[in-house]
């Protein structure tokens, strides 16, 4: 069933996969500041519906599946509209709120300077603010669409100022708080969704061997090739290999469009973010020059992974008693499933989950017990719906009570499987350098992997978290986990 992976790698870049957007990691996925707004980014080339007919997602010729590749990230808004501007809308939303608030304090027979308006008024600013600077930098990433988020980038922040209002027993309105929580969220959904402008214009592809490579593996991009330098000087949306040997004709009106003020964009960054996905060729730094992730956030994420951890156990330990109850009634064999597994910087340790499959023997040493097929005939009744539902993955937050997994990040090997992978992958030990997850951008992208190609595509998907090791991105697999849970989408 599996073949060889170091053939696959090595003949994956000859062969026109549309399942696999492979780019090499030479350039951040979001290069420019999120908090600066003098021109678009690619994730704001974004729109609900396309304007290109046929622009449905491609199909995965390969594994069958639906290819994750955000074709509506290339399309989006005219940049000269300042209503399209993040940094109009800032502002704008901010200052009508507060005015709503004040004109409903005065309605209700408030004076303006009393502490129930005056700290309703201030901390419905503050987490408005937070709620915009939050779903701009959610935008930044593949698959985040303009409107998917709006709702729960408003209700973290939202409910942390409600808190801290409880906390120190502020005075507040409820009427207040509500209204700037309802008038922020409306405002942000109308000028991104009702207001938005798409760009119908094409984007220019400067021609070389990788825009060839981009374009072939992604068939429904809505673009147009430069026939000639001049036509480059043109347009506002400019992709290009900025690593290749062009001529100087080719660099000149490249340097005239940038100084006219287009957008120009390698083409790698293109490829990584429409797919989420790092071609695995070398080794790349992260946004911050480095190849070791953010320390500092490295340690808050870890601190607060321990505190969810032991939070969560508490409130879903009647959920993991019911399921252990029902997995003892179902089958014979212990309730917990115990495995070695590779974690940080390639130290093993060993797993816990809820016992899924029949009990047996397990096969030392073989890859093939490892891996789970579709409708496999070993797992359980009980443990179909454990794994549709991922309750069999709650024992796991012990491991991170342990400092053994985080909550979020790339999904730890069996043994057996990490060391054939690192004999058969170049560069594989690399996802070691973050700790692995009970979820990550892999699984709620890809779902569970079994063949050759699902693995390397995984494996770019880990490089592309790796990578872009953030708060945001963090955030966003959470918000995704939850629909994969829902939904039971990837379940085996």
């Amino acid at each position: 069933m599996l073949g060889t992976l170091r053939t696959h790698s090595a003949q994956v870049t000859d062969r026109q996969i549309g399942a696999q957007a492979l780019i090499e990691a030479n350039e951040p996925a979001s290069s420019q500041d999120p908090h600066a707004a003098t021109e678009p980014g690619l994730s704001d080339y974004l729109q609900t519906d396309p304007v290109i007919p046929g622009l449905e997602p491609e199909q995965d010729s390969h594994a069958g599946r639906e290819l994750n590749v955000d074709y509506q990230a290339q399309l989006g808004l005219q940049p000269h509209l300042y209503l399209d501007k993040f940094r109009f809308q800032m502002p704008l939303i901010l200052g009508t709120v507060a005015l709503l608030q004040l004109a409903l304090g005065l309605a209700l027979g408030s004076q303006i300077d009393s502490p129930w308006v005056v700290n309703s008024v201030f901390f419905t600013f503050c987490a408005t603010t937070l709620s915009l600077l939050n779903y701009r930098n959610l935008r930044l990433f593949p698959g985040a669409r303009r409107y998917a988020f709006i709702l729960q980038a408003f209700l973290l922040p939202n409910l942390g100022m409600l808190g801290l209002l409880l906390y120190f027993r502020l005075p507040y309105s409820v009427p207040l708080l509500a209204l700037g929580f309802a008038a922020s969220v409306a405002m942000t959904w109308v000028l991104n969704v009702i207001f938005r402008h798409p760009n119908t214009e094409p984007m220019m592809i400067v021609p070389g061997d990788l825009t060839a490579r981009l374009l072939a593996e992604m068939p429904k991009l809505y673009y147009r090739l430069c026939e000639r330098p001049e036509d480059a000087e043109t347009t506002n949306n400019l992709v290009v290999d900025l690593h290749a040997d062009l001529s100087p004709e080719w660099e000149r009106a490249i340097a005239r469009a940038a100084l006219r003020g287009a957008a120009v964009y390698h083409v790698k960054q293109v490829s990584e973010s429409l797919t989420g996905r790092v071609r695995i060729d070398h080794l790349s730094e992260n946004n911050f020059g480095m190849l070791r992730p953010n320390g500092v956030y490295f340690r808050l994420k870890d601190l607060s992974d321990k505190v969810l951890a032991a939070v969560g156990l508490v409130l879903l330990s009647p959920i993991l008693a019911i399921a252990i109850i029902a997995i003892r009634l179902d089958s014979p064999g212990p309730a917990i499933f115990r495995q070695e597994r590779v974690g940080f910087r390639g130290r093993p340790f060993t797993i816990l989950k809820l016992r899924t499959m029949y009990h047996r023997d397990q096969r030392k040493d073989r890859r093939e017990d490892a891996i789970t097929v579709d409708s496999d005939p070993r797992v359980t009744k009980v443990g179909r719906f454990l794994r549709k539902t991922r309750i069999d993955e709650l024992p796991q937050l012990i491991n991170v009570l342990r400092g053994e997994l985080s909550l979020i990040g790339p999904r730890p090997e069996v043994v057996s499987l990490s060391n054939w992978y690192d004999q058969e992958l170049d560069f594989y030990p690399y996802r070691h350098i973050v700790k692995p997850g009970i979820t990550g951008w892999a699984q709620v992208n890809q779902g569970h992997v079994a063949s050759t190609e699902d693995v390397y595509r995984k494996l770019q998907y880990d490089f592309y978290y790796v990578k872009n090791f953030s708060l945001w991105l963090d955030l966003l697999i959470a918000l995704n986990t939850l629909q994969v849970v829902i939904t039971g989408r990837g379940s085996r």
